[in-house]
């Protein structure tokens, strides 16, 4: 089974404190994921992060398909990174590292996925065509609207 990974990172005009708690908070997932996704947190979000949380989401990805997505999170540096990684859900594979680093002007935040795919060959067919894009769409529909909230630099 192929790993492979999406790295993005974004500039922002604010501090690290205001990114920190904009991004700490699960619930503000929702404001940051495309409408037609569906994305309902049903579970885990009464709370910033901390390691060892559990936030159980329900979310339609493709083809009007509905999944739950369940995640924990693994690791946690206040106002540095922080990490979750899928325990049930649509990827045989799922860790997504958060980092804030702060820069002139503002903070610099980087994101890098590393994720499988199910299904073996079909999985490794439908990657190029179907995932990685919709993937790119998720992330480039959170860059835009993290600068609408947030200003860029």
């Amino acid at each position: 089974m192929k790993l492979y990974q999406i790295k993005t990172k974004q500039k922002l005009p604010i501090s690290v404190d205001k990114a920190w708690e904009f991004l700490s908070n699960p619930k503000n997932l929702k404001e940051i994921t495309p409408k037609h996704m569906n994305f309902r947190i049903l579970s885990g979000a009464d709370r910033s992060i901390f390691a060892g949380q559990i936030i159980q989401y329900k979310v339609t990805p493709m083809l009007g398909i509905s999944t739950k997505w369940v995640t924990e999170i693994t690791h946690v540096k206040d106002k540095e990174y922080f990490v979750d990684e899928q325990r049930f859900g649509p990827y045989a594979l799922w860790h997504h590292k958060h980092f804030i680093k702060k820069i002139d002007g503002g903070v610099e935040m980087e994101d890098v996925i590393d994720y499988k795919i199910p299904f073996g060959i079909i999985g490794q067919i439908a990657h190029p065509i179907i995932v990685k894009n919709k993937l790119k769409q998720i992330f480039k529909y959170r860059e835009n609207k993290l600068k609408e909230l947030f200003g860029e630099i």
